[in-house]
Order: structure tokens, then sequence, then C-alpha cells
């Protein structure tokens, strides 16, 4: 084994990616994380840290180039913590996703030969979010910042526009940071915890066009806050609402759980899934709207719904996906812990006539046996679409004893899919029949993908 201690230089060849984005090289034995690296790398090395097995580095000087490298489209992605593949060429990124759920299946899920299909590359690998959220800050100087934390800190990398969010967007987070700083509100430190804005918030309706603005701010009183809304609504004619969120808390979560409209609505218009959905600044929506549809007719095709089924959509939020999947079923009950999502749900279920659907306000494993007890009928069809972290044991042991006869299991993070899909086809109910990885997220090393399981 060799010596290796922290400050010394290394010779590495990268020859893989992981999960959190870092290029990955070996060393007698010893793998080497190198951010900003790319597969076909071969470097010198500067070791930040080091470990038994592993050791962190960054990057001293290149000495062979990868043919994946690319020239990154933003300006500051050296810096930024906001993407980390910008160096990777895309079609690179599209294999290394798909062997990343491959390889969680394998080592987490124990499925010897995973079903799992190509994935679905994003038709732009730029321009594609309909939302972006930027912590705001001053600079030493005292101007107004936002933009995203350089990687591994809580230093802001000051941006005006940015190259992976819809490009509609780039004139708002220019102009609202001028616009910021001639207001007497004052900009949110968060090692003194003191200060009013936080955040500001930014969502593009890609089919409508029509524009959100949502400031988060720890206090209600912005004084001129109504006025200076209607400049902006005057000024951007696709902008249709601009909003307040309250978030006085001393915590990571972006927004609070009240928010109140300073002018125009407070939602924008999309239209998703041959539906028409009211989504409002705090509401959780797919980043990335054609993918979230392209998935969604996946499903749709390959559940084959008749009419007869009864579909249990858990984490349901607005009814994203629930909603045009009613249109093919007898019924369809959503469970969203966040009353404000639940209310969005019925509101896009009225304003599309879909009469079908029922919602229930609290967590999956609460509300489920609740609402066990009243059914008429069993679902035949359970929709999973849970957090990072997946679902919770107890959900898992709920639908083992509901037995529906299919599950569908929508995931962001292979790992926890793999460990919640091992659990439920242990059991000896279910076999894993596919699974389709797709793109949400270009130039970051996140991955969606849905699974697909029947009963035994």
């Amino acid at each position: 084994m060799n010596h290796w201690k922290q400050g010394d230089y290394i010779e590495v060849l990268i020859d893989d990616l992981s999960a959190q984005g870092e290029g990955v090289g070996r060393v007698d034995g010893r793998v080497v994380f190198v951010p900003d690296s790319v597969p076909g790398d071969r470097a010198k090395i500067h070791l930040t840290r080091v470990k038994r097995q592993y050791a962190h580095g960054k990057i001293h000087r290149l000495l062979e180039i990868s043919p994946h490298r690319v020239l990154p489209a933003c300006i500051v992605a050296d810096k930024c913590g906001g993407c980390q593949w910008q160096t990777v060429d895309y079609d690179y990124q599209v294999k290394a996703k798909e062997d990343q759920v491959r390889q969680a299946l394998q080592r987490i899920g124990h499925f010897e030969d995973p079903p799992v299909d190509a994935l679905l590359p994003g038709t732009e690998p730029l321009g594609y979010r309909n939302k972006s959220t930027y912590p705001l800050g001053l600079s030493k100087t005292g101007q107004v910042q936002a933009g995203y934390y350089r990687k591994q800190s809580h230093r802001l990398i000051n941006l005006n526009q940015c190259p992976v969010q819809d490009s509609r967007l780039d004139p708002l987070l220019a102009g609202v940071k001028q616009d910021l700083q001639a207001q007497e509100w004052t900009i949110y430190d968060e090692t003194q915890q003191r200060g009013q804005l936080r955040h500001l918030s930014l969502r593009q309706g890609r089919r409508t066009g029509e524009q959100l603005l949502t400031l988060v701010s720890t206090d209600w009183d912005l004084p001129g806050a109504e006025e200076q809304a209607e400049i902006w609504l005057q000024r951007y004619p696709h902008l249709v609402g601009v909003n307040l969120n309250h978030n006085p808390h001393h915590t990571n979560a972006i927004f609070g759980s009240k928010s109140r409209c300073l002018g125009g609505r407070d939602y924008l218009e999309e239209s998703f899934g041959g539906l028409q959905f009211q989504i409002r600044g705090d509401t959780f929506f797919q980043i990335y709207t054609e993918q979230a549809e392209a998935l969604l007719d996946v499903i749709a095709e390959v559940l084959h719904l008749d009419g007869t089924e009864v579909l249990l959509d858990a984490y349901c939020g607005v009814g994203t996906l629930s909603l045009p999947l009613a249109q093919s079923c007898r019924e369809v009950i959503g469970i969203e812990v966040q009353p404000e999502a639940i209310a969005q749900a019925e509101v896009n279920a009225r304003l599309n006539g879909i009469t079908n659907s029922q919602f229930w306000i609290g967590t999956v494993e609460e509300v489920l046996p609740q609402w066990q007890g009243r059914m008429t009928r069993l679902p035949n069809v359970v929709l999973l679409d849970p957090p990072r972290k997946g679902c919770d044991r107890q959900v898992l042991d709920q639908l083992l004893e509901l037995q529906p006869q299919r599950i569908v299991y929508i995931s962001c993070k292979p790992s926890t899919l793999a460990r919640d899909l091992k659990i439920l086809c242990d059991s000896g109910s279910y076999r894993l029949v596919r699974v389709q990885p797709a793109d949400f997220f270009p130039q970051t090393p996140h991955v969606e993908c849905v699974a697909f399981l029947e009963q035994c």
C-alpha cells in the first residue's frame, strides 16, 4: 500500500464518473476522486484529503486531455456549484447516467441483470430549467448579488444569466437585481442571521410563456413592495405575477409555508400532459417540462390503462402525473403532505373538468392506513414518487399488505430506488419488469428513472 499524504502530487488516469459528479481514477488499488475531471483525462493531481481506501484531489495540470472533454457553456462553470458536468460531452453524460442506474440496482438492489432501458436524453441539454431559485447576497462593495454557491462553500457566485435555465428568464435575473439594489430592503446574511431578502425565485411556463417572480423574505414588511411589483409587471410583458414568500426560520429550506401575492396573480399557467395546470412560485413541479412529459408517456404506455383501474398516487404534489392518468382510470386518489399542493391539485382537477379524483393531506405512512379503512375499492395501481430519501419503510410494508397488482416507482436517486425495490421484490410478492431512466438534469450527475413492478 502506498503512503500518500495530504499535499502530495500523483498522476491519475480518470476512468469513471461518480454519482456525486466527480471524476474517478484508481492508483494501486486506491480510488481517487477529482472534481472537474473527465474520463480519459490523465492529470497530475494535488491531494487534498487522504483516507485508507480513497483520496480526494484537484487537478494541478492536465497531462492528456480526454476526447470527452468539452468547453463549458458557462463562463463560471469552474467556480459555480450549480452544474458539475459542463466539461463532459453530452453523449458521455447520457452513458454515465444509464450506468449509474444499472450499477445501483446491481450493487444495492442485488438485481443480477436489471431490465434497464436506454436512457431518454434531454432534447435540450442547455436552457431547459423552467425554474431557478437563487440565494441573494452582497458583494464586498455592497452590490446585490444573486447566483449559486461556489463549489463546497457558501460563497456566492454572482450571475446575470445561466445557460441551463430557460433563456427567457435571463433578463429578469439581471434586471431584478438592479431594482433590489435601489430599494431600502436589506439582504439576509446567513452567518449573522440578519436581514430580509433571502432568495429570488423565477419560474417559466415552457408552453405558455408565462413567468412568475417570487421573493423569499424573513419579513412581511417590505415598504413599496406592491409598487415595485407593478413596475416589474409593466416592464416584463410575460410576467403574470409577483409573490412574497415568508421564511423567518433559521433553516436550509428555501420557502416558508406562507406566501402572498404582491401583484398580478400568484400562479402561472402551463400545459402539461394534455391538461392545463396552475403552478405557484413555491409549488413543486418537475424542472424539465418536456422530459417529465416524455416519462409520463412511458408510464401511460406501460400501464395501458383501460378505464377500470383505481390508481393511488402517493406523493402526488399538484397532480402532475395523476391528473393526466385520471382520464384513463376509473378513479384516482392522491396523497400529499403539503396542504398548498393539495389545494393546487384540486384546482387543477376542476380546471380540467376531472371529477374522478380525490386528494388527501398528510404523510403517506399516516394517511394510507386511515384511507384503507374507508376504501370501497382497493387500488390495483400504485404510483410512488417520493423525495430523494426514498420511501419510509412503513410505506413499503403497507404496500406489501395492500398488494396492488402493479407499482410504478419514480425516483431521482438510484441508490434509494434500488434499496426500496429490493425490499419489495425480496418479499416474493413483486418482480421488476422494466426500468426507464431519463435525463431531467443535464450538466449534472442527477438522473430520474421510473421502475415498473408487477405481482409475481
